[in-house]
């Protein structure tokens, strides 16, 4: 792990304020806020979403002669234990307890002691593997021991039955109302335009009902379309009046009703029947239901607490070397997303401040966390040396006298502080339950002395295995599982400060 002490004042400045605090703040405010919301992969980088018990995930697709491969490693390291070694043309993996053997340039590997033959060779490249995605659906079983349903045409990949079913249910009274059911709770991006209500789901395994398109027996909510592209579900839903969606049923229904202002007075449709375009300033827009990152919509409900979670690193800083191919940034990101889906199904609304392999500074970090007005920031990092967990709050510098109505930016956490050590200490014991080496400790860190809500860091170490644990699925399971544990035993302790 990489720790910065580094403090660092705006070129340019401007005044941000929320309820009760006000700060001198540099143009990272606009950049982080940039970050947050594009954690998912840029539209026109071809990408496979993973879709497991343990871990839902993005990877890139690289096209080599006209095929599309992913690296075999990345693509099992969010599932189990992984580990590499490469001789020459010869590169080798093992999966738990599974070992595996490919030769670059070949078409033939061999899986548990069985040859399998891919339709296009696998390659080498700076000592990563790998492999066609056309062959994905023949030779990952054989690792994971478990089925596997590749949609290539879309690149969704889905591991045992974790699929996601809607059902339609259309209230025709007027105005009418259109309630999609999942059968699990569901978080997607939400947008509006000319006609049509358009809900992108990339984190959530939604599979097709059978029929693309269903038709409504309705002059207004008339048909909804479903389609899959580049790691994504889409869901669209036409109409001849302005749309809107919220949320219910705890996040399992998503409501699609006509926008309020084309209703006439008396509650009927407008009589223009006309579609207006979707509303451009964002303090008219309607209630639509927030992406994953901007969580905006999750303070809607005063029980689902929103939590940030950072994993630490990303881009051109890898954080430490944890071995010679093995780097922090890519155990914190996988660690953050088991810490998501441990949160999430404990009530939370989680944003991750990435999900690929994107890189911000510690201001924008920070500055993300405060524009989301998050009940609790959790910051993840990796290190080779020790065991365990160790588990930080902020050691805060002594700062002088007060600006007046601008609140010192390396003290922010200073209200919240009392809190963050109460989490801490609940993180601990949560730990200790489980039999898990721990320690807490405070520290002059950022970017947690910058955030106004309570803020801890979590830095994981390797368990009894060595530094295989640190890409272990069931290790950081245990870890993630004790942390929302200790997260939900103090949910009345977190919000804002004030």
């Amino acid at each position: 792990m990489r720790w910065s002490s580094e403090t660092r004042t705006p070129v340019l400045s401007t005044q941000y304020s929320v309820p009760g605090f006000q700060w001198k703040v540099g143009y990272w405010i606009l950049l982080a806020t940039v970050t947050l919301l594009s954690a998912a992969p840029a539209a026109d980088e071809k990408h496979i979403s993973v879709y497991s018990p343990v871990a839902v995930y993005t990877l890139p697709v690289q096209e080599r002669a006209g095929r599309e491969y992913v690296g075999l490693l990345e693509l099992l390291e969010p599932l189990g234990r992984v580990s590499t070694e490469t001789d020459g043309r010869h590169w080798r993996l093992r999966y738990n307890a599974v070992d595996a053997e490919f030769v670059a340039g070949r078409t033939r590997a061999r899986i548990r002691g069985r040859d399998f033959d891919f339709v296009a060779p696998f390659l080498i490249e700076n000592s990563r593997g790998l492999v066609p995605l056309s062959s994905l659906n023949g030779f990952l079983p054989r690792f994971l021991g478990a089925p596997v349903n590749f949609h290539e045409s879309s690149r969704r990949l889905f591991v045992g039955d974790i699929g996601i079913h809607i059902r339609f249910q259309l209230d025709a009274g007027s105005p009418p109302r259109l309630a999609l059911n999942f059968s699990a709770p569901v978080n997607p991006t939400i947008s509006t335009e000319p006609g049509k209500l358009r809900m992108i789901f990339t984190r959530d395994p939604v599979v097709s009902p059978g029929s693309q398109s269903i038709s409504f027996d309705n002059k207004i909510i008339t048909q909804a379309g479903y389609s899959e592209n580049n790691g994504a579900a889409e869901w669209d839903v036409a109409a001849n009046q302005p749309l809107m969606a919220s949320f219910s049923n705890d996040r399992k229904t998503i409501i699609v009703s006509v926008f309020p202002q084309a209703m006439a007075a008396n509650g009927t449709p407008a009589a223009s029947g006309g579609v207006g375009p979707a509303p451009q300033n964002p303090t008219q827009a309607p209630p639509l239901a927030a992406p994953a990152a901007n969580i905006g919509s999750a303070h809607n409900n005063p029980h689902r607490v929103l939590a940030v979670v950072d994993p630490a690193h990303g881009g051109d800083e890898r954080g430490a070397a944890l071995t010679e191919q093995l780097t922090e940034k890519n155990v914190t990101l996988g660690f953050a997303r088991l810490l998501r889906h441990e949160l999430e199904t404990r009530g939370f609304a989680v944003a991750l401040l990435r999900d690929g392999d994107i890189g911000s500074t510690l201001d924008q970090r920070a500055a993300a966390a405060n524009v989301a007005r998050a009940g609790i920031y959790i910051s993840l990092h990796a290190v080779s040396q020790g065991s365990g967990a160790r588990v930080y709050t902020a050691l805060l510098p002594v700062e002088g006298t007060s600006k007046g109505v601008f609140l010192a930016w390396n003290t922010a956490q200073a209200p919240s502080l009392p809190v963050s050590r109460i989490v801490a200490a609940a993180i601990v014991a949560e730990m200790q339950k489980r039999e898990f080496p721990v320690r807490a400790s405070s520290a002059s860190l950022r970017p947690l002395n910058n955030v106004f809500m309570p803020a801890v860091a979590v830095e994981l170490a390797p368990g009894a295995d060595g530094i295989a644990d640190l890409t272990s699925a069931n290790y950081q399971q245990r870890a993630a599982s004790a942390i929302a544990d200790a997260v939900v035993s103090v949910r009345d302790r977190l919000g804002v400060q004030p």
